[in-house]
């Protein structure tokens, strides 16, 4: 089983992102079934000057990254044998962009300059989910991300043609202080070592 599912914040924050994997979990152990559960970098505090590795402290600045935070924890309580696939934004297609892609069309919005991700295409995370759906040698937290460190502006820019948007017309600037977490690339280099599914980087995607 692969678990996808969230919702980033109001009533059902907790009950769908951090109390149900865990119960997924346990009842996939119970049966002998393998379990996927898809997390988050947001998991961290990014104070981090490197990317971020599996072993590293998690410390979520926000109520989704402490919702995220504490699905994990419950999913590895409930099946060590579980994978749990930590992941950057996501993007897609001009037929399906995603909903990052879809904030470019907000004139409103300012995309973060002083903001560093990994972004991956949706089609790649889904491969190396269905892989790892295969693996059961592999478990506990795993990093599975784009190759290049980007900051929310570039992505924005990059994504601007998935919707008909000039990247000339999307707006850049600092993020609020103290809220979010600035630095969050994840280092995938235990992912390349075991994953047959190539990781590229929006840049490679979207040049």
């Amino acid at each position: 089983m692969i678990n996808a599912a969230y919702v980033q914040g109001g009533p059902t924050l907790q009950p769908v992102t951090a109390d149900a994997p865990g119960a997924m979990a346990a009842a996939c152990a119970d049966v002998g079934s393998r379990f996927v559960h898809v997390s988050t970098d947001v998991v961290f505090d990014g104070t981090t000057e490197r990317p971020y590795r599996e072993d590293d402290p998690t410390c979520p600045m926000h109520d989704y990254g402490q919702a995220k935070e504490a699905a994990e924890q419950s999913v590895a309580r409930a099946d060590p044998t579980a994978v749990i696939v930590r992941t950057s934004l996501l993007f897609g297609d001009a037929t399906d962009p995603g909903p990052q892609a879809l904030m470019v069309t907000d004139p409103a919005m300012t995309f973060f300059d002083d903001e560093f991700r990994s972004p991956i295409h949706v089609s790649t995370l889904a491969a190396a989910c269905l892989e790892l759906a295969g693996r059961p040698d592999v478990h506990g937290p795993l990093h599975v991300a784009g190759a290049d460190i980007v900051d929310r502006y570039e992505f924005a820019r990059r994504v601007a043609p998935l919707v008909g948007v000039d990247p000339a017309d999307v707006a850049g600037g600092p993020g609020p202080r103290g809220t979010r977490p600035r630095n969050c690339p994840l280092d995938c280099a235990l992912a390349y070592s075991v994953l047959e599914t190539r990781l590229p980087g929006v840049r490679e995607a979207l040049p």
